[in-house]
């Protein structure tokens, strides 16, 4: 879209990406013309990706975080279609006895929900996304998962953290909802067996490693953590929720992982990314993806 005020865009034929602060750039776009959301928000101050001020992760506590994306919430509930979804990824968060005074764990997703009803959303549903606690285990040296605290004292043990999507509903208006435009599938496209495993409230198959890049987190002392999406996470939630050739929008861009996805899968993309490094890469690479519709919310 031309006209909007950011540090720096990238477009082609069916994609738009921005450079800026993802709060005022989606305040820019048109209400109601985004078909889907999908993305996965910076943990609190779990992970930091820049030193601006103006990135989310940068926050003193949740409480700070969750004031910031308010705003960010308020313009998803306004840009998005009636009748349409926003898809959030996210996971619970740890608190840690040295830094915290008490280790437990932070009720994150809660805090989502919270914010997305508050904006005028209603809590649609909840994926929860299996994730390999041996996996965690040896990248965290998490003391609840080790088998040497099991057998030391197990009131410490707890499973591992699984992901979730959440999904946050904007109803139609009183009045309006002939308006609403349908996600419809078909037997052939969409067959029985397919829709009772999605519909499962656990997806164990989502494959961890299937990234658009995992090495990219190496650029400064700035950075702590990488954590792109899936890709088979991005592409069930696509193809689940939005019909071929409408808009994507991913305010936390990150490499373009949800672009890419929105592309290959027949989509169109709006995405907003802070960091100028994941910003330029992004733009490679959905540049290269495979584009199959039209303009830009024509």
């Amino acid at each position: 879209m031309a006209g909007i005020d950011c540090i720096d865009a990238h477009t082609g034929p069916n994609w738009a990406l921005y450079q800026g602060d993802c709060v005022d750039v989606v305040r820019q776009l048109p209400s109601d013309c985004v078909d889907v959301a999908v993305f996965s928000p910076p943990f609190a101050g779990l992970y930091t990706y820049s030193d601006s001020e103006r990135d989310m992760g940068n926050c003193v506590d949740d409480a700070e975080f969750m004031r910031h994306y308010a705003f960010l919430a308020a313009e998803l509930h306004r840009v998005l279609r009636p009748g349409r979804l926003a898809l959030v990824h996210c996971k619970d968060l740890v608190n840690y006895k040295g830094r915290d005074g008490m280790a437990g764990l932070r009720d994150f997703p809660g805090e989502l929900i919270r914010a997305h009803t508050a904006a005028g959303f209603a809590y649609h549903s909840r994926v929860t996304v299996w994730k390999c606690p041996v996996t965690e285990m040896q990248r965290t040296k998490s003391h609840g998962l080790l088998y040497k605290q099991l057998r030391k004292d197990s009131t410490f043990s707890r499973q591992g953290l699984a992901e979730y999507v959440l999904g946050f509903r904007k109803w139609a208006a009183p009045g309006s909802e002939g308006d609403v435009v349908p996600v419809t599938h078909t037997k052939s496209d969409f067959d029985l067996k397919r829709w009772q495993k999605w519909a499962s409230p656990v997806w164990m198959d989502i494959q961890q490693t299937n990234t658009l890049n995992a090495k990219i987190a190496t650029e400064s002392r700035d950075e702590k953590h990488m954590c792109p999406l899936q890709l088979d996470l991005i592409e069930r939630c696509v193809e689940l929720w939005s019909n071929p050739g409408e808009v994507l929008l991913s305010p936390f861009a990150g490499v373009g992982s949800e672009g890419v996805v929105a592309l290959q899968t027949g989509r169109r993309f709006v995405g907003v990314e802070l960091k100028g490094s994941y910003f330029s890469r992004a733009a490679r690479y959905l540049a290269g993806a495979t584009a199959r519709q039209g303009g830009l919310f024509s």
